[in-house]
This record gives C-alpha cells, sequence and structure tokens, in this order.
C-alpha cells in the first residue's frame, strides 16, 4: 500500500521557506482558543492538530468533512482545496507562511503539512480555510505550537507530557482537559503519546467499572480501512482530545491497540486469519494507514517498513527516540524461552538504528519513549486470597516468583539486556518514559546492579485498571484504593524494589520537567474517569537525579 501521498499531493506537504518576523502580541487568550479547538463543528468537525516538531518545521493536520455524508471511513465527498496560515500571533498580522493543500477521500479528507523554515523554540499559530465547495470561507479553530530548539543550543529546561492508553466505552477523557489547559497555559513543550490511541474492540468487550461510558463506532471489532477510519474520527470529536491536540504539538508511537491485542510481528493475540477476520497484513495495513492518516506524524519513507522510530534532539539537553516496540518483535513465548538470546523486540534494523542515535548523541539525556514497560516484574501470590491474585493476573496471567510479564520486556530479556547494555556506556543519563500497563510507575532502572537511570510509567488516559477489574471479577463494586490494590501494591514493591511508587488505581497522565540536574515526574490524576469533566490534580512528585537516585 503506497503512503507516499500522504507526505505529497494527497494530503499535501508544503515546504515553503517562511518568512521571519518578530513575535507579536496574541490577541486571543488562551481560554478563548481552548473553547475554539473543542467545539468544532463542519467542516472541521475533528479540529487541528501538530506534531513531530523540529527546529525549523512542524506537521500541521487537520480533517476536512465536506458535507454530512463524507463521514469517515465513508469514502465519499469530493476534494476539497484549503488553505493553511502559520503566524505568531493569533490575529494572523503576523502570517509568515501560507499554502494550500487538497484534501481528498483516497486519505479520508485528512490533511498534512510539513511546514519548513521556521525559528527554533519558538511558539507559532495557525489555521486552515476552505477556498471551495460548499463550505467555501470556512475557517478552523486556531492551533497552537511550538517548534524545538535549536540543536546547537543549551535549554535550561524541557517540560512534556506523557500519556497511553484511552478507552472510548471505560470512561471519558477527562485528563486530556487538564493536558490541554497547561498547554495553552504555556507550561508544556510537548506532548509523547506512548500508545493505545484507540481500542480495536467491539462494543461492551472492554468497558469500564459501570460498564459503558459511551458507544464505539463501529460497534463490531475492527479490522478494515474503513472500521479504523471510523473509529479514529469517532476519537477525535472527543473536545478535550481535540483541544489537547490543538494546544500543544504531539510526538506519538503506536502500541498494540491501534492494531490488535498483544501484536507482534506476524500476528497478535486477537486476531485469527480467518475470513471474517482476514489475513494479518492486510489488518496491520489497514490499521498503519489510519494511524498515518490520523495522527500528526511525519512518515519515514526510507524502510520498507515505513516505520515510526525516529529521534527528535532538544538542544544540548535532549534526545528523544521513539521506539516501535510492535513491528519487528517475535511471538510471545513460555517464560523458560524468555532469555533466549535469539528473541527480539525491537528487530535488527532498529536496534542499529538506536545505537547509532544513542552513541553519536550529544544531548544530557536520552529519553526513550517506550510502549511496553522496561523494568523487570516479578510477582508473587497470595495465599488463600483470590481477589488478591486476580488482580495480580491483570498484570500478568503466569506463575510466581520469576519475570513473567511475556508482553513486556520481561518476555525479551536478551533484547532488553543488549539496549541496557548500550545505555549504560553512553555518558547521557537514561530517562524511560512509558506507557501499556494502566497503573502509575517510578522505577530505578538497573543495570548489573548499578543504577543507571529512571523509568516513568504512566497509568491509562481512561482504560481499565485493577479496581475495575476487580469490580468485574467480584461483581462488586470496588472504589480506588481499595484493601485488594494496596496490598497488590506492596507485593509488587516487595517483591521488585526498583519500584520506588506504585498505584494500580489511578487514571491519568505524567508531566516531565527535565534539566540537567534532575527530571522531575508530577503524576496527574482523575478524579473520576466516568464522569465527564471531573477533576484533575497532580497527586504524587517523584524527583531523580543522577548519582543519587530517586531523592524523595
Amino acid at each position: 500500500m503506497a503512503y507516499s501521498a500522504l507526505i505529497t499531493a494527497g494530503t499535501a506537504v508544503a515546504s515553503t521557506a517562511v518568512a521571519q518576523h518578530g513575535p507579536s502580541e496574541q490577541s486571543i487568550a488562551p481560554l478563548d482558543l481552548y473553547n475554539q479547538a473543542s467545539r468544532a463543528g463542519l467542516p472541521f468537525l475533528h479540529s487541528v492538530a501538530s506534531g513531530d516538531p523540529l527546529p525549523d518545521s512542524i506537521i500541521l493536520w487537520t480533517r476536512v468533512t465536506p458535507d454530512r455524508d463524507s463521514l469517515p471511513g465513508s469514502g465519499l465527498g469530493p476534494d476539497v482545496t484549503v488553505r493553511w496560515d502559520i503566524a505568531t500571533d493569533t490575529a494572523f498580522t503576523d502570517t509568515i507562511g501560507t499554502g494550500t493543500a487538497i484534501a481528498t477521500a483516497e486519505h479520508d479528507h485528512t490533511v498534512h503539512i510539513d511546514v519548513k523554515g521556521l525559528r527554533p523554540e519558538t511558539i507559532y499559530y495557525y489555521r486552515f480555510i476552505v477556498l471551495d465547495g460548499d463550505h467555501r470561507g470556512a475557517t478552523s479553530p486556531i492551533g497552537r505550537t511550538k517548534t524545538a530548539p535549536a540543536y546547537d543550543s543549551s535549554p535550561e529546561e524541557i517540560t512534556f507530557a506523557t500519556a497511553s492508553c484511552a478507552n472510548w466505552e471505560c470512561g471519558y477523557f477527562s485528563a486530556y482537559r487538564d493536558m490541554a489547559q497547561r498547554g495553552y497555559n504555556g507550561e508544556l513543550d510537548l506532548v509523547v503519546f506512548l500508545g493505545d490511541y484507540i481500542y480495536e474492540y467491539a462494543t461492551g468487550e472492554y468497558a469500564g467499572k459501570s460498564g459503558i461510558s459511551r458507544v464505539h463506532h463501529p460497534q463490531w471489532e475492527i479490522t478494515t480501512l474503513e472500521d479504523y477510519r471510523i473509529r479514529y474520527g469517532t476519537y477525535r470529536t472527543d473536545p478535550f482530545l481535540q483541544a489537547a491536540h490543538a494546544s500543544t504539538p504531539w510526538v506519538v508511537t503506536w502500541d498494540d491497540h491501534e492494531t490488535a491485542n498483544n501484536s507482534w510481528s506476524a500476528g497478535a493475540e486477537n486476531h485469527t486469519d480467518d475470513p471474517a477476520e482476514g489475513m494479518w497484513t492486510t489488518r496491520r495495513d489497514n490499521a498503519q494507514q489510519a494511524y498515518f492518516e490520523w495522527l500528526p506524524v511525519r512518515v519515514t519513507m526510507d524502510s520498507p517498513e515505513r516505520h515510526i522510530y525516529r529521534s527528535f534532539q532538544y538542544g544540548d539537553l535532549m534526545e528523544l527516540t521513539m521506539m516501535d516496540l510492535r513491528s519487528y518483535r517475535d511471538a510471545e513465548t513460555d517464560p523458560a524461552n524468555f532469555a533466549n538470546p535469539e528473541r527480539t523486540m525491537l528487530g535488527s534494523e532498529q536496534f542499529n538504528w538506536l545505537k547509532n542515535v544513542l552513541e553519536t548523541s550529544t544531548a544530557a539525556w536520552n529519553v526513550l519513549g517506550n510502549s511496553v514497560m522496561l523494568s523487570p516484574m516479578k510477582i508473587l501470590t497470595v495465599e488463600g486470597d483470590p481477589a488478591a491474585n486476580a488482580a495480580l493476573n491483570f498484570v500478568d496471567q503466569r506463575t510466581t516468583g520469576m519475570a513473567v510479564n511475556s508482553d513486556q520486556w520481561d518476555g525479551y530479556a536478551a533484547d532488553r539486556d543488549r539496549l541496557l547494555e548500550l545505555l549504560s556506556h553512553t555518558s547521557a543519563n537514561t530517562f524511560v518514559v512509558t506507557g501499556d500497563i494502566h497503573s502509575e510507575w517510578a522505577n530505578s532502572v538497573i543495570w548489573n546492579d548499578k543504577e543507571i537511570g529512571a523509568e516513568m510509567v504512566c497509568t491509562s488516559i481512561s482504560a481499565p485498571n485493577v479496581d475495575e477489574i476487580l469490580t468485574s471479577y467480584l461483581g462488586s463494586y470496588h472504589p480506588e484504593n481499595n484493601s485488594t490494590s494496596l496490598l497488590v501494591e506492596d507485593v509488587l514493591t516487595g517483591a521488585n524494589p526498583w519500584v520506588k511508587h506504585l498505584d494500580f488505581d489511578a487514571h491519568g497522565y505524567c508531566i516531565a520537567h527535565l534539566s540537567r540536574e534532575q527530571v522531575v515526574m508530577d503524576y496527574v490524576r482523575v478524579a473520576d474517569v466516568e464522569t465527564n469533566n471531573a477533576a484533575t490534580n497532580i497527586a504524587v512528585t517523584k524527583t531523580w537525579r543522577p548519582g543519587e537516585g530517586f531523592v524523595d
């Protein structure tokens, strides 16, 4: 399947060298920008987004809905020409770049613009305007974005959010509202999304504590290109997700649920090669095409696999590498085979790329965008407590007293050893940011009994965690921080001394404040994921310093 049109005619990548002007005072308040972005209507029903910031360029994104029949996945609707503008002020009196693009049904009427010639570490505002058709003159919400610092610069601090695991049916996206507000207030340089942006399940198969909060579309398990496009389109009508995208540039990678649960290079746990679900390669290609269409990602075309792994340098402070831990990995196996040196998570091509990036980087920190937990996890059973063991089985479904989570790096121990050895030989500090496991963790990264870095694991935006699994398993309501959840946390922290913080019941996201001396990790929590527009707060803060480890 050809993706080249995503960066040429079909969704139009601009290479305009924009004019350089000084910043102007913005004329629209952050709250008004938030309200615009979260209340988008036709033809910009899915609002705007930006991503993959470089010092001199950024990806701008929108989706045009020409008429009410041209919904995501429909394949219907005329071509629509849009103009894009980028400026240093919200009134667009200092417009420094403009161009046109064509939104076509071939690519679900999505538009990607790669704007070049921008200034480093600069806030920009952008918009799209329809130039033809029934909605001629319609203007999109205004997006806010920011370029990366110059490669030869020395930033004092970089602040970014991390998030993962947003399940539409399990609850509401209040965490994205908090993220958007912080973005518009200038608190975030970027958002790093670590996978499970959507879930593939049929309605009701993976619901929340009280059942379905809002129904998936389509309502069946998604397998076709049309299905995946509709599911993304549904997600992107959420006002809080729209505002989060419009407020801050995102850097994304996928995990498994963008295609199917527990996927690997040649299949997935939640896939069967049969007439109902089709061939795995077809389903995977459908999922990846929809992903590249609907997210503001700069597609890398120099690999036959159209790889998504890539890196971002933020001056001499941070080298951010976004890894793909699904496309090249071997299938899960029995615990006895975990340490097989032939097993791989990264694949040889990606490992060699990562090795080159890490060995040549001059940044103070190597930050790894990592979709599944790197740190080992030993699980013990709790004698005489079936509820606690059910909770432990949520973390994994294996036995006792050994590293057991086969979908995480535990199942690919030799590849993890190769990665940790590589990291230990670099002069930079290591900071791993992780999603996937629907719980909060702060881990010391250990290699050969030496602490070489820290791992910050964000919990889910809305996907179920332990209190919800207990409610389902026992048939009785279990609130957050119930006695069984607390017992399981104690069991795991006792068996895994490198775990410095663990909460199994929270929903939310994380914020990292990275400076030369330390990384401060804020764990932002949502009061009730089943309540729309729920309250949020920073519940826990952890600090890690090179040579000292966690200091609080």
